[in-house]
């Protein structure tokens, strides 16, 4: 029965043992989604978790298939990665960002979920004094809890009032007594689809110059500003990085959503030549490992995985490949999720919603994998709440860093008319139960 009671939502709560909805995991969440169906008696609609929703790259089953084939599953990989990809990937940083990295600088991680969690607990430990983790917020909430999980201090700035020329007063408060190692961020932002500018990128990187910064740049969703074309290899325009402005940064890039292959956990740490060459004293004498790359893949990569799975590496390199030469446009068929996102936005601003981070400068938004509601009247903990009990299951902005009242939407399981008709009805069942005047 739409809404469940006020009762069995609270009893669900205890049940999972969930004290603060407004921070708990997305784990959680879909867990606690799945508790509520039976009371509900239908199917949730699912906008927390960003499982892809569409199929994996053809182009990478059959060569992770080749592979084992061939005999890779009985051999260790080689923890710096193997050739292929390493060729692949510098290949792809050339063609679609326009950029220099080389081969032995890109190394393969199991999933950017490993490669943020190895190199928060690198950066923490590169210059003594520097231990604190900076995130340009709202961000993903699980690189948040692995920051605390490794012990390590956290700092915020949250985007959301601070966008062009205010970005640099807000950041020289948040390094101004030196402890910040390292920056993060995600382009485009999980969850609000803001798009860093030209200007902040060039902020970001005069303050790594200044503060002595790593800045760690996740590419999940690669290309995926759909008010530009990118995507069409050695052509511009090309995806916007702050590598073009600093040597200072370490990007990540993950097979998860540009070919949606999440299952497989394959993504690259891409270091420029100054950062993976660069000699620290404290790595020398922890690891006896000079080099921040040295360090990185035969004293910590070693100790978490001892590799990434071959046959994921070498559907990696291919999927990469094939889009260098064209025959693979992730961009285009990855502009499905757009379609979704512009959908799914009438259905609430149509029911009394409104967009939160709602502009890049003076420039709407795109359209894509993720944006960010708030409903008048009410905070983003009591809203996710509410909507729970409507048979929609989303996470709250405070979860991902934010400071704003309201929710992040995942778009990527709307994937028939059905759904988005469960999705509308119930939001107008919301929104007449709860007027706004």
């Amino acid at each position: 029965m739409i809404p469940v009671s006020n009762d069995i939502f609270r009893n669900a709560l205890d049940a999972m043992h969930i004290p603060n909805i407004a921070t708990a995991t997305i784990r959680q969440i879909a867990a606690l989604a799945a508790h509520l169906q039976d009371p509900l008696g239908e199917e949730f609609v699912h906008l927390e978790m960003g499982n892809p929703g569409l199929p994996a790259s053809p182009h990478g089953i059959k060569a992770e298939c080749d592979a084992l084939t061939k005999g890779v599953a009985n051999l260790y990989p080689n923890i710096a990665g193997i050739k292929e990809l390493k060729e692949a990937g510098s290949a792809f940083l050339k063609a679609f960002f326009n950029i220099d990295i080389p081969g032995r600088c890109i190394v393969p991680t199991v999933g950017s979920m490993q490669a943020t969690f190895t190199l928060f607990l690198l950066m923490g430990q590169r210059i003594p004094g520097k231990d604190t983790i900076l995130f340009l917020d709202p961000g993903f909430p699980a690189q948040h809890n692995q920051v605390k999980l490794l012990g390590l201090e956290q700092r915020s700035v949250d985007i959301y009032d601070c966008r062009g020329e205010k970005l640099e007063a807000r950041l020289e408060e948040a390094l101004a007594d030196g402890r910040v190692t390292a920056v993060i961020y995600s382009n485009p932002n999980n969850p609000a689809w803001t798009n860093l500018t030209e200007t902040e990128m060039k902020i970001l990187a005069r303050m790594a110059e200044k503060h002595d910064l790593i800045l760690i740049e996740d590419n999940a969703y690669l290309g995926m500003d759909f008010r530009r074309r990118y995507g069409v290899p050695y052509t511009e325009p090309f995806i916007p990085t702050v590598a073009n402005y600093s040597e200072r940064c370490i990007l990540l890039v993950s097979a998860s959503k540009i070919f949606s292959y999440a299952g497989q956990r394959i993504s690259m740490v891409c270091m420029s030549q100054a950062v993976a060459d660069r000699v620290y004293n404290a790595l020398r004498d922890f690891y006896e490992m000079p080099t921040l790359i040295d360090a990185y893949i035969y004293g910590v990569l070693y100790c978490a995985s001892s590799g990434t799975a071959h046959s994921a590496q070498y559907a990696f390199a291919e999927m990469l490949r094939k889009a260098v030469e064209g025959v693979l446009d992730f961009v285009a068929e990855t502009r499905e999720y757009g379609r979704r996102a512009a959908l799914a936005k009438k259905h609430f601003t149509d029911n009394g919603f409104h967009l939160v981070y709602a502009l890049d400068g003076d420039e709407p938004i795109s359209d894509g994998f993720f944006f960010t509601v708030g409903y008048p009247g009410m905070t983003g903990d009591a809203l996710q709440s509410e909507l729970l009990r409507y048979g929609i299951s989303t996470i709250s902005l405070p979860s991902t860093g934010s400071r704003q009242e309201g929710l992040r939407v995942c778009v990527s399981l709307l994937n028939t008319p059905e759904i988005f008709d469960r999705l509308g009805e119930r939001l107008s069942l919301f929104h007449k139960d709860h007027p706004t005047g």
